[in-house]
């Protein structure tokens, strides 16, 4: 593919924007990486899309500076944006246009981070992926363009799990346990114990007094974990219907893609998954394995800004070479036995 000869450097800015952090990478046609940055989240839903983006600046001059290159003209080639709470086709126009009134890019693509994910566990772009993280998501796509995804706005939409929506449950369950209107379980005392607490009701009455912050109820994924690993039955049955929902999510982007029938990577990440807990992983592969028994489950823990960066190559056409380069500079893919699993990009075991 001929590239533009009216950007300073021929190639893709990468942005993955989450609600916790972004990554933003220059990365040249070539596949080299010519600068990185990592700042905090973003939450264009809170914010706006043009006060999100405006945050975004900081980490793209940095990009810029570490390639040698200052002010004035076109950055790049082609910007591959793969952003959190993007999750409606008005949320993406909203961001692309805010993306593409700034100097960054001739061209601009904005999608959801899922697809980042897919992208950076697949050798093309084909599969299906399912993020479960802060939240949950699922995202499919074919060479040809189509993709299979979901609204993801959480309960309102039919959303369960990730770690926010496990460590609400473990804390529901743990509540009332505690005061009698549910059956008896080790999470309340666990819970308790991990925060230096009575229980579960003490740790709700802190968060509500602002002694604790909301946002540590995240932390209660491992305690949940260690406490199925114990043997408690609720815990279990939380794993269990986490496993269940990551399925189902993987079956329907499987069967509106017709991919059912024919071998395709699963790509399974986000920090929940990334922890590789055999209860819930095993428990996934089993599903899969009886519903959707041509589906390859890999667990990805490779940056998403890996994704977007080489979905921005597929547009620009860029060679094999190139790709696997860019890889080269991501060293983070694993299998969840540890061994690398997934093909390079030049057709060779990886």
């Amino acid at each position: 593919m001929k590239i533009p000869q009216n950007e300073q450097i021929p190639g893709v800015l990468a942005i993955d924007a989450g609600n916790s952090k972004t990554d933003v990478a220059l990365v040249g046609i070539d596949g080299s990486v010519l600068g990185a940055a990592r700042g905090g989240g973003y939450q264009p839903h809170r914010t706006g899309a043009r006060q999100a983006i405006e945050g975004l600046t900081p980490l793209v001059e940095s990009v810029a500076r570490q390639a040698g290159l200052t002010r004035g003209g076109i950055l790049t080639t082609r910007v591959s944006a793969c952003m959190a709470n993007v999750d409606l086709p008005i949320e993406e126009q909203r961001l692309h246009a805010a993306i593409a009134a700034r100097p960054w890019g001739l061209t601009v693509g904005v999608v959801n981070d899922t697809f980042g994910l897919l992208r950076a566990g697949t050798d093309g772009p084909r599969g299906v992926a399912v993020v479960c993280g802060a939240g949950i998501n699922c995202a499919g796509l074919l060479p040809d363009g189509r993709t299979a995804r979901f609204p993801a706005l959480g309960v309102l939409t039919g959303d369960w799990g990730g770690g926010g929506g496990m460590a609400a449950e473990a804390m529901w369950h743990a509540a009332r346990a505690e005061d009698g209107r549910g059956e008896p379980t080790a999470l309340s005392a666990a819970i308790g114990a991990y925060f230096g607490l009575a229980g579960a009701n003490a740790v709700a009455e802190a968060i509500h007094l602002g002694q604790l912050a909301e946002q540590r109820l995240h932390e209660l994924v491992r305690v949940l974990f260690d406490t199925a690993e114990a043997g408690d039955p609720t815990a279990l049955r939380l794993i269990d219907r986490q496993a269940d929902e990551i399925t189902r999510l993987a079956l329907v982007a499987l069967r509106k893609l017709d991919l059912l029938d024919t071998p395709t990577p699963v790509i399974l990440g986000g920090g929940v998954l990334a922890a590789r807990q055999p209860l819930l992983v095993e428990n996934v592969k089993a599903r899969l394995a009886e519903v959707a028994p041509l589906a390859e489950p890999r667990i990805v823990v490779a940056p998403p800004v890996l994704g977007a960066a080489l979905l921005g190559l597929d547009h620009l056409g860029a060679s094999a070479a190139a790709r696997q380069r860019l890889r080269s500079a991501y060293p983070t893919l694993s299998a969840s036995d540890g061994r690398p699993e997934f093909p390079s990009e030049m057709g060779q075991p990886a």
